[in-house]
């Protein structure tokens, strides 16, 4: 399956790995150096603490090298509707809203990255500007309208 990222993404991506291969190994092997050092495996918290964290880190490396390596760079988007890479505001009677529709492993929420697989990206994405659609929010159902697409 293809992974379709941003440079930017796909930087950071390379980045984490990077920092997981290098560092975080490194860290992990003296935790659990120093976690063997205490004596009796069986009962040591410390010990299966550092194993799980290794195991975590390890899983994590797999995930990254597969992401980065079945990753497609994005280009600029074609035509006026929303896709994977497009700046979208939307609108409401509460104001507007700014958000970059992204691909799952770039998603971002609290840095206005939407995934094009959330409820919101799903039902952005395709329309154009001036189109609308409704959103279920915790005040309730809110009518938005696509006010610019970038």
């Amino acid at each position: 399956m293809k992974n379709y990222l941003s440079k930017e993404g796909l930087e950071k991506l390379k980045k984490e790995l990077e920092y997981l291969e290098n560092d975080k190994r490194k860290e992990l092997a003296a935790r659990l150096k120093h976690a063997i050092s205490f004596g009796d495996l069986k009962e040591n918290f410390a010990y299966h603490e550092a194993k799980e964290a290794q195991g975590f880190a390890q899983g994590r490396i797999l995930e990254l090298k597969k992401l980065i390596n079945s990753s497609v760079i994005l280009e600029k988007k074609i035509g006026d509707r929303a896709q994977v890479g497009s700046v979208v505001t939307i609108k409401s009677k509460n104001g507007r809203d700014t958000y970059t529709i992204v691909s799952p492993p770039e998603a971002d929420p609290f840095s206005g990255k939407i995934s094009s697989e959330s409820p919101l990206g799903k039902l952005i994405m395709g329309l154009k500007r001036k189109d609308s659609f409704e959103f279920q929010t915790l005040d309730g159902k809110t009518q938005y309208t696509i006010d610019k697409i970038e």
